[in-house]
This record gives C-alpha cells, structure tokens and sequence, in this order.
C-alpha cells in the first residue's frame, strides 16, 4: 500500500475516532434527560462514516479490481434508488432490464480495459439512443417522454458519472504512474469537505438562499466559504497529486463547487418525489445516492480536466 495512502487513511481513521469519542460524550451528557435526537443522528452518522472509511481502505489495499467492483456495485445500487422513483411502465420493462443488466457491466468493463473512446460516449450516444426503442418498441406512449428521460437520466447520474470515479484509475500521467489511486482520495476529501464545510458556514454567516424551495438551509455565503475552505484543503494535498499546489487549488475549487450544486440537484429531484432519503443502504446515511450525490456531479469534470491537461496526449 502506497505510503502516503496510509497516512491518509491513518489521519481519516484518528478524525473518526476523535468524532466517535466526541459523541458519545454528548450522549452521555445529555442521557439522563433523553438527550436531543440530532445527537443521536449524530452518532448514526459516524457509524455510517466508520462503514465507508474501512471499506474504502480495504479495497484500495485490495487494488484497481476491488475498486472497479466497488463503484460497480455502488452503481448498481444508486441505479436502483433513482428508478425506485421514477414513473415506469410494464412497456419499459425491457429498457430497465437492459440497463440493469447490459449498459451497467459493459460501462465497466470499458473503464476496467482503459477503451476511453468507447466508454466516454457509450451512454451518452449508444443507451441514450437505444433505451427510448426498446419501450417504444411496446407501443404504449403514456407518459412515454417522462417515463424515457427518467430512465436515461438515471444512468447518466448512477452509471455514466460515477463509473468515472474508477477510471480516473487508468490515466497515464508522466511522472505519476501507480499512484492514480491518491486522485480518487484527492476527489473524495475535497468533496465530501466542501459538503460538510457548506453546511457550517451555511449554519454561521447564511444569509441569501441559493434556491428557497428546494433547500432553505443552501445559501451563497455558504456555498462560497464551502467551496473556498475545501480548495484549501485541496491545497494542501497538492502532494498526493501531480498538481503544483496552484494547480490543486483550482481543481478543489472547481470539483468542491461541482460537489455543492449536484446535492442542491439531486435534493430537488427527491423533493419533487416527495422523498427526503434516496434509500436506507447505510445507516444514518440515506442510500448510495445520498453519500454520492456530490462525488457524481464533480467526478466527471475532474477526470476529463486532470486527462485533458496532465496526460499525455500520443502523437
């Protein structure tokens, strides 16, 4: 195991312990009165976090594999959340079959073998076009357009976006080979930081909301000093990365704003659901699309910045 990896995962694993400690005290205190529910939530939550760090360790120590099957399997259950609650037909029966059990394992099959060609437009092109013909091909057309937009949406968010956490695996960056496993580190300490950094200065100077009815806990000052806090976090690990710390604090600026604005998305896709979880996966966590929700929406444009400005390009 990378060094540096474990030095990552030795400080997360120290936070963890800290926060753990920290609440069962507030536990303790307040136990002899009930003790408020947002403390048990609390707790809940870092029982959750404990989950995800330790599975996380031990696939990245298990290598590139282990990882692969990991996101894959993360797919496959935001994949299933997402058309939990989508508007289906007996007519698209055919279509989520297919995507289940097609569109899914070819996706990473393409990431695991390195087809870049193929794996950034297959669903895009080839399962954006050819879901909608296999539930029209049943000819029932109520609600066709919502029923076939859903269902392609739902891979482009569980599928096509986040199986580019993994390939960021297979990049070739001079200088940096073997060590592709510290940019997903890098991706998800940024993110998940500027999530939960957010919610702090939202709770300390939120003053204008960024979208009333869908959040009213979301604010600009809380957007700006999530994103800027993060990009200095990012900063600071410019040293697991091949950025120069400049470098490593625009990325973590842009992938830490990516991460904001794709939970404000996906919070206003379950508020049109009428659901507050996308699932029940983890505990005191939601479903992967709750944990995820940010990574999806920045892990894209990350990998195709960090493949289009520091690999190296043939010819």
């Amino acid at each position: 195991m990378d060094p540096d990896l474990i030095r990552i995962f030795g400080g997360l694993f120290l936070a963890l312990l800290a926060a753990t400690l920290g609440g069962q005290l507030l536990r303790w205190q307040f136990s002899r009165g009930g003790g408020p529910a947002v403390i048990e939530r609390l707790n809940a939550r870092i029982r959750g976090w404990w989950v995800m760090i330790v599975l996380l360790a031990i696939t990245f120590m298990l290598g590139k594999g282990a990882v692969v099957w990991l996101f894959a399997f993360a797919s496959f259950s935001a994949l299933r959340e997402f058309l939990t609650l989508t508007r289906r037909s007996r007519a698209d029966h055919s279509a989520l079959v297919a995507s289940f059990f097609v569109v899914l394992p070819i996706q990473y099959i393409a990431v695991w073998r390195d087809w870049y060609g193929f794996y950034a437009i297959f669903i895009p092109v080839y399962a954006f076009l050819g879901l909608p013909i296999l539930s029209v091909i049943r000819a029932r057309i109520d609600h066709y357009l919502s029923r076939v937009a859903q269902t392609q949406w739902a891979l482009m968010i569980a599928v096509f976006c986040m199986s580019h956490v993994p390939a960021l695996l297979v990049l070739r960056i001079p200088g940096y080979e073997d060590r592709s496993l510290m940019l997903i580190v890098f991706l998800l300490i940024v993110v998940q930081s500027g999530d939960l950094l957010q919610f702090v200065w939202d709770r300390l100077l939120g003053r204008r909301e960024i979208a009333p009815e869908v959040s009213r806990s979301k604010t600009w000052e809380g957007f700006a000093g999530g994103v800027l806090s993060a990009s200095l976090i990012g900063a600071a690990l410019y040293w697991i990365t091949p950025f120069t710390p400049l470098q490593a604090w625009g990325m973590a600026l842009v992938i830490a704003g990516m991460g904001i604005f794709g939970r404000l998305v996906m919070s206003a896709i379950k508020r049109e659901r009428g659901v507050k979880e996308w699932g029940h996966l983890i505990e005191g966590q939601g479903g992967v699309l709750d944990r995820l929700d940010s990574v999806v929406f920045a892990a894209p444009v990350f990998f195709h910045l960090t493949r289009f400005f520091w690999q190296s390009m043939p010819g």
